[in-house]
């Protein structure tokens, strides 16, 4: 029995590759039937950030800067991913209901994957990869790599070609 696939969980960090690697997700939708549901994970600020920006202004200011400026970010990134969504989608009638939903969530984005794939119950997670050249990294990125070792459904990593860029 094949295993059924329902909802497609698609993590994207908008990368000029994003295009790529959500037309595995739609291609995968299609022919399943399954919806998608997009998710971006943005990493918080580090201590190190914090105490830097600390250095020059007091804790509260800095936390209300802080505050607005992930807000501002946060609709700035659906926007970009609806774009993406819907400029893929336009050209095909039968997959613009495909995607389901967009989130756009504070934290650490391999830990928003996992967690968003399992509030949706996701049936795979489809997710892209280049190379990287820093040690330990050569082959994955850190999040894929991370989400590729933790995830408990399977993950489809979309190797994109080094000479691919398309703007998101």
């Amino acid at each position: 029995m094949l295993p059924k696939i329902e909802t497609i969980l698609y993590a994207t960090g908008l990368s000029p590759r994003a295009t790529y690697v959500f037309r595995y997700a739609l291609a995968l939708a299609r022919q399943h039937g399954a919806k998608i549901v997009a998710v971006h994970g943005i990493e918080p600020l580090s201590n190190f950030g914090q105490s830097l920006i600390e250095q020059y202004m007091s804790h509260e200011v800095s936390e209300e800067l802080h505050t607005k400026a992930r807000e501002t970010v946060k609709a700035q990134l659906q926007v970009r991913i609806e774009a993406l969504c819907t400029k893929e989608c336009s050209v095909a009638v039968e997959c613009q209901n495909l995607v389901s939903s967009i989130r756009v969530i504070d934290g650490q984005p391999a830990q928003v994957i996992l967690d968003v794939a399992k509030d949706c119950s996701a049936d795979l997670i489809i997710m892209g990869s280049h190379r990287h050249t820093m040690v330990g990294e050569v082959i994955l990125g850190s999040t894929t790599r991370k989400v590729l070792h933790s995830a408990d459904q399977p993950v489809l990593v979309v190797k994109v070609p080094q000479s691919y860029s398309e703007d998101v």
